[in-house]
């Protein structure tokens, strides 16, 4: 086969030269400033995310959500609060940190009304709390662990980045931090990121 034969995308349409970069991103702080890059427009790769970039309703966040992966939160998954006749929707974000992040942004509970739900390496911890509804119905739960415990799933991630990344999740925190007041944008991420300072700090 010759070279321009070889396809440029995979089959969720990401380019397989920013897929490239992800098999050297062996720390958080790696991983974080992908996910900016990715964020910014600068990539259209980034793992367990089957499209080349993120949804409409993620782009008032990005700016934000970027800066979080650059001060140590590897971010996963978020949405913005959300006020409608069709449904409502809590904002939240998702990551994976360190355990000295994690004390910070679990503190963020004890000094606001904002939530935070921390799973610990290992944990395989499952609950529900409704951050997004449709009608009457919730659809959307967090409080779930997400970090790569099983061999399927650590196989899954390392299949999307590399092994050590994936190892070093598994031995990561996995945090969810929401903010339970519904339809409100302007609390949750800019406190995240004041944790997020407070934690790199000596």
């Amino acid at each position: 086969m010759k070279p321009e034969e070889f396809p440029a995308h995979d089959q969720y349409g990401r380019l397989l030269e920013d897929r490239g970069v992800w098999r050297q991103a062996t720390t958080l702080e790696g991983a974080g400033e992908l996910t900016a890059r990715w964020l910014e427009g600068g990539s259209s790769y980034q793992p367990g995310h089957f499209a080349p970039a993120f949804d409409a309703e993620t782009r008032p966040l990005a700016a934000a959500l970027a800066e979080l992966n650059r001060n140590g939160l590897f971010t996963r998954e978020s949405q913005p609060g959300i006020l409608a006749d069709a449904g409502a929707q809590r904002e939240y974000v998702t990551g994976f940190c360190s355990a000295a992040t994690a004390a910070e942004l679990l503190a963020l509970s004890a000094s606001s009304e904002l939530v935070t739900v921390a799973h610990a390496p290992g944990e395989a911890s499952s609950a529900a709390i409704p951050v997004t509804i449709a009608g009457t119905e919730v659809t959307t739960v967090l409080g779930s662990s997400e970090n790569p415990v099983e061999e399927e799933q650590i196989r899954d991630w390392a299949e999307e980045t590399n092994d050590a990344l994936a190892l070093l999740l598994a031995d990561s925190w996995y945090v969810e931090i929401l903010d339970p007041v519904w339809g409100r944008n302007e609390v949750l991420l800019p406190a995240v990121l004041r944790a997020l300072k407070k934690a790199e700090q000596p």
